[in-house]
């Protein structure tokens, strides 16, 4: 993995967990996981989402009609290179 991609993976990893953190508050009733797994998927499609919020919600069949894609295989490959996010690192490190 070169420099650029694993900036792009660490920022898409960011996302994903303040995302997980906005859908914990507004639905406590999710468990950790699944809004790990919501917060992944989203920011991992952030562009669709992004198209979706700007006045296109017809964008979100792209990820309807989409073969499903298990969040957990990509999670478990994620904690395999860095076992901690640099999101939860940052807020150790303060």
């Amino acid at each position: 993995m070169d420099k650029a991609e694993a900036d792009r993976h660490d920022k898409m990893l960011e996302l994903a967990e303040y995302l997980a953190d906005v859908l914990q508050k507004a639905v406590p009733s999710l468990t950790e996981q699944q809004v790990e797994e919501a917060g992944i998927y989203m920011a991992k499609n952030r562009d669709v989402f992004a198209r979706a919020f700007k006045s296109q919600p017809d964008a979100l069949s792209e990820l309807i009609n989409a073969p499903a894609e298990p969040v957990e295989k990509a999670e478990s490959e994620e904690s395999a290179e860095a076992p901690v996010k640099p999101a939860k690192a940052a807020k150790a490190a303060k």
